[in-house]
């Protein structure tokens, strides 16, 4: 699967930690930044990540922040972006499964990088059901229009 990849300066360890699994994974990553520690603002990261997954350039998308949460602030702003702040296995899964997120999104300061792992694994493995699910995605869209 191909990924876009992003962080600000509080993600950027357990981005470059998410960036190696996957690519070890077999996964190809397209990182958007940040490159390093020093502190830039996380909407202009949440901007290039989600862009790249709307055009479908990639796929899915990962954002990590301090706490994930500015993250999905800024990649709900963008037009046809379902990012989900997750914290937990069974939330990635459901998310896929139920509400289609294309990006996820994550606090380096709150998750630790063996669960953002199993995190990223099952998000990125789940597949969306489609059925009864879909014309709640509908609705979610004709939101973006109004």
């Amino acid at each position: 699967m191909k990924i876009a990849m992003g962080s600000d300066h509080g993600g950027f360890t357990l981005k470059e930690t998410l960036k190696s699994h996957l690519e070890e994974n077999g996964h190809e990553v397209i990182d958007f930044g940040t490159d390093g520690p020093s502190s830039v603002d996380y909407p202009d990261y949440a901007e290039k990540v989600c862009k790249s997954v709307v055009s479908g350039e990639t796929e899915k998308g990962i954002l990590v922040c301090g706490t994930g949460i500015g993250m999905s602030i800024a990649a709900n702003k963008i037009k046809g972006i379902r990012a989900a702040l997750l914290s937990d296995v069974f939330s990635a899964r459901a998310t896929r499964q139920h509400n289609d997120a294309n990006v996820m999104c994550l606090g380096e300061r709150v998750v630790g990088a063996g669960l953002a792992l199993m995190i990223a694994d099952e998000f990125l493995s789940s597949e969306f059901e489609g059925g009864r699910h879909s014309k709640r995605i509908d609705k979610i869209t004709k939101l973006e229009e109004n």
